[in-house]
């Protein structure tokens, strides 16, 4: 790996349930990148991810992720890979019952924090850089769904994760929201973590160009600007 090079697989293959999902990854990605994943469902968007993470094993290759070995990775580092990791869902996986402060509360003491004080100036940056100063308070049903998502932007970063996973971030909200969280998300990656968001939103990627790969085929391909009718055929 390179000196700014967080995530890379060589000559990778995924496979889930016995099945090959993706074969022949080549995949490097630097501290500081935005990268956009394409593709049908189905197509091994979202076991790359769940293999970023040590949720799928590499079963074929070589692969590293910040200072983990993906094709050698144990059970018990898994905890540790992750908290280099923050990641985004599309449905939030809020915690309904507790606050917005609670909420990322909870996070910091499942992973280790108990410092009072640390802990509140934590929490207090996570939702500055997200723009929700003053919500901490908020019972999630009374956040729109752009401001669940910054919370969630929120909890993903509080351990200061070098890269960034967003899953369809953008899939449950209205296309005005979406542009303000992908612009979140690109500012994110201008302060060197690495950011990479699985979507299905041609508009996103027309707005806010960056490195696209495409999940095509059983393989990664790298892909160029491409036109709406090529990108809806992609997704049908």
């Amino acid at each position: 790996m390179g000196l700014d090079t967080i995530i890379e697989i060589t000559n990778g293959s995924l496979l889930l349930d016995n099945q090959l999902v993706l074969s022949e990854i080549n995949l490097s990605v630097d501290k500081g990148e935005f990268v956009y994943i394409i593709g049908k469902v189905g197509s091994g968007k979202s076991s790359l991810i769940k293999s970023i993470i040590g949720e799928i094993k590499l079963t074929v290759g070589e692969g590293r992720v910040a200072d983990f070995e993906l094709h050698k990775l144990k059970t018990n580092q898994i905890p540790y890979l992750r908290r280099k990791i923050g990641t985004v869902f599309q449905d939030f996986q809020l915690l309904t019952d507790r606050t917005v402060y609670d909420n990322l509360l909870f996070v910091l003491k499942s992973t280790g924090w108990k410092n009072k004080a640390e802990i509140e100036q934590r929490i207090k940056d996570a939702l500055e850089k997200v723009g929700l100063q003053n919500k901490e308070n908020k019972m999630p049903n009374q956040l729109s769904g752009g401001e669940q998502q910054r919370v969630v932007i929120a909890r993903a970063l509080l351990n200061e994760p070098e890269i960034i996973l967003a899953d369809e971030p953008t899939g449950n909200l209205d296309p005005e929201t979406s542009e303000d969280i992908v612009r979140l998300l690109h500012d994110i990656a201008s302060t060197g973590r690495a950011v990479i968001m699985a979507t299905h939103n041609y508009t996103l990627l027309k707005k806010f160009p960056a490195r696209t790969l495409r999940c095509e085929k059983g393989m990664i391909v790298e892909t160029e600007q491409m036109t709406e009718i090529d990108f809806e055929s992609l997704m049908e």
